[in-house]
C-alpha cells in the first residue's frame, strides 16, 4: 500500500485529507458542546443544527461531479477548502446568547458548501490515483486517514482548547475574590469546560456572574479552535495546489 504514495495526487490527496477532516474533527466535537453548555440549546436542537451542511453535501454531490468533469479536480480541491475556511472564520464570530438563525445558519451554510465541493473530487483522486486492483486498499488508507486526523485533532486541538478556556477563566476569576478552596475545586473541573461545576456554597449572584464567565471563557477558546480550522483548511487547499496535477479530462496519476 504504500507505493500508492508514489503518486503525487494520492499524497496530495491524503494531506488535504489530514488538514481539512482535522478541522472537522475538533469542530464535530465542540461545537455541539458551544450549542448545550454555552447557547443553552436541548441536545435534540444541537444535533440538528449541521443538518443543512449534511444536506448540503448530500444535495450537491452530482453538481460537484459535473465540477470535475469540466474542471478538473484540482481547482473544486482549492476552491472547497477555502470557502470551508471562511465557514470556520464565521463561527468564531458570535458570542454568548447567540441565535441559530442569525449566528450559526449562515456559517453552517458556508462550511456545508465548502465540503460539498470538497467530498467528491477527493474521492475521485483517491481513485484514480490508483490502479484497478489497488482501489479498495486506496480508499482504506484515505478513510483512515481522516478518522486518525479526527481523532489527533481532537487529542492535541482538545488540549489548546482545555488551556485556553482555562487561562481566560482564571483571568475573570481573578475579579471575584474567591476562596483559595474554591479555586482549586473549580480548578479540577476545567476539563468540562462551560460544563465546569461550580460550588453550592456560592453566593447565587457571585454564582450567576461566575457562570456568565465560564460560558466567556468557553467562546474565547471556541473561537481560537475555529481560527485555527481555519488555517487548517487553507493549509489543505495548498496541498491541493502543491500536489494535485491540473488534468482535465484525465485520470490524475
Amino acid at each position: 500500500p504504500l507505493r500508492l504514495f508514489a503518486s503525487r495526487s494520492f499524497t496530495g490527496a491524503n494531506l488535504l485529507t489530514v488538514f481539512l477532516y482535522a478541522a472537522m474533527g475538533i469542530f464535530f466535537f465542540l461545537f455541539p458542546l458551544n450549542l448545550i453548555q454555552v447557547q443553552a440549546y436541548s441536545a435534540t436542537a444541537a444535533g440538528a443544527a449541521t443538518l443543512p451542511m449534511i444536506l448540503l453535501i448530500f444535495l450537491l454531490s452530482r453538481w460537484s461531479g459535473g465540477v470535475i468533469a469540466r474542471y478538473g479536480p484540482r481547482v473544486p480541491l482549492i476552491t472547497g477548502p477555502l470557502i470551508a475556511a471562511f465557514g470556520f472564520v464565521l463561527f468564531a464570530v458570535p458570542s454568548v446568547g447567540a441565535s441559530y438563525w442569525k449566528a450559526f445558519f449562515i456559517a453552517v451554510v458556508v462550511l456545508g458548501l465548502g465540503m460539498a465541493i470538497t467530498v467528491a473530487p477527493l474521492t475521485t483522486v483517491v481513485m484514480n490515483s490508483a490502479d484497478q486492483e489497488r482501489i479498495g486498499a486506496a480508499s482504506g488508507i484515505n478513510n483512515a486517514v481522516a478518522r486518525v486526523a479526527g481523532v489527533l485533532a481532537i487529542a492535541v486541538l482538545g488540549i489548546v482548547m482545555v488551556n485556553a478556556f482555562g487561562a481566560r477563566l482564571d483571568s475573570k476569576l481573578a475579579n471575584f475574590s474567591l476562596p483559595p478552596e474554591i479555586l482549586r475545586d473549580m480548578e479540577r473541573s476545567k476539563i468540562k469546560l462551560a460544563g465546569l461545576e461550580l460550588p453550592a456554597s456560592l453566593n447565587p449572584t457571585i454564582r450567576a456572574a461566575i457562570r456568565e464567565s465560564v460560558r466567556e471563557a468557553f467562546v474565547f477558546g471556541f473561537r481560537l479552535i475555529m481560527l485555527i480550522c481555519a488555517g487548517l483548511s487553507v493549509a489543505s487547499a495548498m496541498a491541493a495546489w502543491l500536489l494535485i496535477p491540473d488534468n482535465r479530462g484525465t485520470l490524475p496519476h
